[in-house]
């Protein structure tokens, strides 16, 4: 038999409906058609979705494991989150909750690059945890942007992103600003010594990021950020491939749309190949528990059969005073970003706080 594919589902229902929804899921997300349509026994035996556990957790809702063929993917990150969730999400009483990636898929896509350590490497920073800000709000000229990258580097963070909705408008065209930001950055880091790397957004088709690369690329820049729920997931994957010089930081943009647990996207994004992973940390502007973060981290930075660990970028409204409390537990292999509440410093202070908060981070007692 060919290896499978594990797929956990929560499922409202009655416990008298369970056994026939489970067994409805589990053809929906294999052959999609009733069973007495299916005539080949090969099909029947080795295509065909097979309940493996019904769990009852309480209140209406059960755990559901489903197997289903790992050839059905055909090696596409598409096509996996299709098997796994395609037609189910359309159903408002199903969440998919986890997966187990069978070992020749893992093999197939390959995950990070670069990750952990890559990221480290471009910043020149052992030691501590890495730091990050973005260029927001949307609006800014890019001139206007660059004039912020430039302070934001003086100050020494590590990384700079554009904010994940800069794309290609017209008060802030991908070029002008791309180049304008990197220009700027090299110059902070010439007065400064330090290694900071600017990480442009990536929008538009894969035609468009293929040409948006070759401009990051021209300027010395060999990060960006992208947000395969938007882009594609399939974006991705063909990025990775095309692109081995470049590291990939995914935007969780859209992932909040689907019944799909937020840890499950951490570890799909991870096998597709990005080297870091952004997401709400509690305490900010979303609504991620420390139990749901905790999930997180093992599925971006865990042991997965030896895939390198992709980088936990915790975010969403962090600020400088809960930076130690971030560390307690992130821990050294991360990325913490503040954005908004670092940019809403006076202008005349933002290289001072900047720095205040790259010392902050460098001074932690690391365990």
């Amino acid at each position: 038999m060919s290896e499978r594919l594990q797929a956990f589902y929560r499922i409202r229902s009655g416990a008298g409906e369970i056994e026939d929804r489970a067994r409805g899921i589990a053809i929906e997300q294999s052959v999609e058609a009733p069973l007495a349509a299916v005539h080949d026994p090969r099909i029947l035996s080795g295509i065909v979705g097979q309940v493996a556990a019904i769990e009852d957790r309480g209140d209406g809702w059960f755990g559901v494991r489903i197997d289903l063929a790992a050839e059905t993917v055909g090696e596409d990150a598409g096509q996996l989150l299709n098997m796994l969730f395609g037609n189910s999400s359309l159903h408002e009483d199903v969440i998919l909750d986890d997966a187990v990636i069978p070992a020749g898929l893992l093999t197939a896509f390959g995950g990070p690059r670069h990750g952990v350590d890559g990221l480290f490497a471009r910043a020149k920073v052992e030691g501590r945890a890495l730091t990050c800000s973005a260029l927001k709000p949307q609006g800014l000229a890019a001139e206007e942007l660059a004039a912020l990258a430039y302070k934001l580097a003086l100050g020494g963070v590590d990384y700079i992103k554009d904010d994940h909705g800069l794309a290609n408008q017209a008060f802030s065209p991908f070029e002008e600003r791309v180049r304008a930001c990197a220009a700027a950055v090299r110059e902070a880091c010439a007065i400064t010594g330090g290694h900071t790397r600017y990480v442009p957004n990536l929008y538009g088709h894969f035609g468009q990021m293929e040409r948006q690369l070759g401009i990051a690329r021209s300027e010395g820049l060999d990060v960006v950020m992208i947000a395969p729920m938007i882009a594609g997931v399939s974006t991705l994957q063909a990025l990775r491939q095309a692109h081995p010089d470049f590291a990939f930081i995914a935007h969780p943009a859209m992932t909040g749309a689907a019944r799909l647990s937020p840890y499950l996207f951490a570890k799909l994004f991870r096998l597709y190949g990005a080297d870091a992973m952004i997401f709400p940390s509690p305490g900010g502007r979303f609504g991620n528990t420390l139990e749901c973060c905790g999930k997180i981290l093992s599925a971006v930075r865990g042991p997965w059969d030896g895939l390198r660990p992709g980088l936990p970028v915790p975010a969403g409204g962090m600020t400088l005073q809960r930076v130690p409390e971030l560390l307690d537990y992130y821990g050294r292999d991360a990325m913490l970003l503040i954005g908004g509440a670092l940019l809403s410093s006076p202008p005349e202070t933002l290289v001072k706080d900047t720095a205040a908060f790259v010392r902050v981070v460098a001074d932690y007692c690391y365990g």
